[in-house]
């Protein structure tokens, strides 16, 4: 008996390591594409999994059903081609072309990117009227939110094919079809996305300050996250609403005028500096040391580079850049707000000062923010 089982456990461990299909594909997708890809009758797909053959032909209608959507489309048939691909290089006895798998190198690369990406584009969907843009005459996606009445923002940019994998999990879902798509964050993406989160703070090793570390699937019903920076030679950890970022909650605020305390001008620079962040923690070291930008910390500044362990070196040299023009103090609240998330009162008392001095300086700070942005845009168009 224990040789059996030690057989079947590795006739298990070779198929899944010869499945030519990611792992995170649902059961009824697997099953939808068994049909359609291999011509595997309904009877035999049920016989595999051990179910009535109707549950399968509900999951292939399910399947069907769903290649309405612009994005879901599009990944079922990258799949399909694929899986055809590779039937005709067996065919002609030649090297198989495989499709990318979780038990290879190339697709955990691959899935650590997309892990990468959730965390940073859930996270700005998961931001009250965010919503995900896919045009088919972009080769982009891109996330917009109604900064102010009638005015839209651009705060991120993901590729269409992270997209796709976002919309096969039903992380995002369609509310509106046709040259121009728009797509919601689900249920299902706010939990990975603060599963995702939990995973990447284990994976650095962070405490959580808790007494007994909740677990990652404990974590996805909870709505704040938290960014971990390190500052005067110490860890700082800083917890945030994922919702709401300081920008959002202080631009909606008016004086007794019954003026906004933000123009949405302000409220775009800061968007733009917090997405250039954003892209910047995509490389390959998960925790970035920004201490040098903080200057309260006189850690001396920041010279661009492009090594690789510094990430992205662009979208960073942008955030130097923002920074050195803003210069000490402005760029202090502007980083800590817009960058790091860190609420007004939270930053106030950080940098000592008095209380209800921050949004003042932080307006000051995003408004010379977007001349910056201003100026760099009208030496290009001289250029």
């Amino acid at each position: 008996m224990p040789q059996c089982s030690e057989a079947v456990s590795s006739c298990r461990s070779s198929a899944l390591q010869d499945d030519p299909l990611p792992q995170w594909l649902s059961p009824a997708t697997r099953a939808y594409l068994d049909h359609v890809c291999t011509g595997k009758p309904i009877r035999a797909i049920a016989r595999e999994k051990g179910c009535h053959p109707s549950t399968v032909l509900r999951q292939i209608r399910k399947i069907e059903a769903v290649r309405d959507d612009p994005l879901k489309d599009e990944a079922l048939e990258t799949i399909t081609s694929s899986i055809r691909k590779d039937q005709t290089c067996n065919i002609n006895d030649m090297e198989p072309v495989p499709m990318p798998s979780t038990k290879t190198r190339d697709s955990r690369i691959a899935d650590e990117n997309v892990d990468k990406e959730a965390r940073r584009i859930l996270r700005r969907l998961c931001e009250s009227g965010a919503y995900l843009l896919v045009s088919s005459e972009l080769a982009k996606a891109a996330v917009f939110r109604e900064t102010v009445p009638g005015r839209r923002t651009r705060i991120a940019v993901v590729d269409r094919e992270v997209a796709q994998v976002f919309a096969l999990r039903d992380w995002i879902e369609g509310k509106k079809n046709g040259r121009v798509s728009i797509y919601n964050i689900t249920n299902a993406g706010r939990s990975a996305l603060k599963r995702l989160i939990s995973e990447a703070r284990e994976h650095r090793g962070v405490e959580t300050g808790y007494a007994e570390s909740p677990s990652p699937f404990q974590e996805q019903h909870r709505e704040y996250g938290e960014r971990t920076i390190i500052e005067d030679g110490g860890v700082q950890r800083i917890r945030y609403n994922l919702a709401e970022s300081p920008l959002t909650s202080l631009a909606r605020k008016k004086d007794k005028l019954g003026k906004r305390y933000l123009t949405a001008d302000q409220l775009e620079a800061g968007e733009r500096l917090r997405e250039d962040f954003e892209l910047a923690q995509l490389g390959p070291r998960v925790s970035q040391n920004w201490d040098n930008f903080l200057t309260a910390s006189s850690k001396g500044s920041y010279a661009g580079s492009g090594s690789p362990g510094h990430g992205p070196s662009a979208a960073r040299d942008r955030v130097a850049n923002a920074m050195k023009s803003l210069g000490p103090g402005l760029a202090d609240i502007a980083f800590r707000c817009c960058c790091f998330l860190e609420g007004l009162e939270a930053a106030e008392k950080r940098l000592g000062w008095s209380a209800r001095s921050g949004k003042i300086v932080l307006s000051i700070a995003l408004q010379r923010l977007a001349d910056h942005y201003a100026n760099q845009h009208e030496a290009r168009m001289v250029g």
